[in-house]
């Protein structure tokens, strides 16, 4: 990695048993890696992945689920990897346009939808706005922004470790430099600091690490990254925001996979048993040895509880 010269979008098209391409949706280019490409009619399985992170952090289900017979697609949100990185739309409403765009740009009228953090609040949206595109939703380490919500407002340890970053993202520029200086370290530090013991002292755990400084550094990528961030705490206090979160106090009414690592020092126990009313069909399930990234931390068992949801 340079310090000097940033990355190019591409440098995150890593070969693999899988194959690269840009798909037009919702008036934008995305980037998405899919393992079975000639499997159109197989069922649809997208995989979003969360803050200062992109499409890597999908490989192992990417692959699994191919082998399983289904149609995984890995995509670079809006503003992340070599996806178009547009001036707008990081809210929750183009959000779930760029996915229900992306299930259609590929020819499904149907998927199932699979998040991480930030991608999981993706699941959450396109369910609740587009619900006769979305067959079922699987979360990592994402509760319902409804019950994050309430719990930050009402539990003192879950506003203690989820608060203090969120409110320095919502500064100008500076949160921007924190995450690309020193080649990116800031992407290490997080991915140290919310996975377990086990991955951190693994041995993917240096070149995970490594790819994320590299794609946090691509131009573009840390402003929109945190623009999401904003978009989500200014809302709030805006009719725009208000009408979001009314809306997404409907019921989602469709199978509901909720996976939590058992380590994970972000989401708290109670956050992830919060909002049954919100997911009456939901399922949770607890990720042995596992922190916040638990499809990377123990990808056996979270594709074993992917392909129960899937059958």
């Amino acid at each position: 990695m340079s310090a000097t010269f940033p990355p190019d979008p591409s440098s995150v098209r890593y070969a693999g048993p899988w194959t690269h391409r840009d798909v037009r949706a919702n008036g934008i280019r995305l980037h998405i890696v899919e393992a079975a490409p000639e499997r159109v009619d197989a069922p649809l399985v997208l995989l979003l992945h969360g803050f200062a992170d992109f499409w890597w952090s999908w490989r192992h289900q990417l692959t699994a689920l191919a082998d399983l017979g289904y149609r995984p697609v890995a995509v670079d949100l809006r503003g992340y990897g070599d996806s178009d990185k547009p001036p707008r739309g990081y809210d929750g409403w183009t959000t779930a346009g760029d996915i229900a765009g992306l299930i259609r740009a590929l020819g499904h009228s149907e998927a199932v939808l699979a998040g991480h953090a930030d991608g999981g609040l993706g699941c959450w949206t396109t369910a609740v706005l587009h619900p006769r595109l979305v067959r079922s939703i699987a979360l990592v380490g994402s509760p319902h922004p409804a019950a994050l919500k309430r719990s930050i407002l009402r539990d003192r340890r879950q506003r203690r470790v989820w608060l203090p970053a969120f409110l320095r993202y919502q500064l100008p520029r500076y949160p921007e430099h924190l995450l690309t200086r020193d080649d990116g370290a800031a992407a290490e530090r997080l991915l140290r600091a919310r996975a377990g013991a086990g991955f951190t002292a693994g041995p993917e755990f240096a070149d995970t690490a490594e790819r994320l400084r590299n794609a946090i550094r691509i131009p573009g990528t840390a402003h929109c990254a945190l623009e999401y961030q904003r978009w989500a705490f200014r809302s709030q206090w805006r009719p725009d925001g208000r009408r979001f979160m009314a809306t997404m106090r409907e019921p989602v009414r469709i199978p509901v996979l909720a996976l939590r690592g058992e380590h994970d020092p972000y989401i708290m126990p109670a956050t992830f048993h919060r909002g049954r009313a919100l997911a009456p069909q939901r399922r949770l399930v607890s990720v042995p040895g596992a922190g916040h990234y638990a499809h990377q931390e123990n990808p056996e068992f979270v594709t074993a509880e992917l392909a129960k949801l899937l059958g």
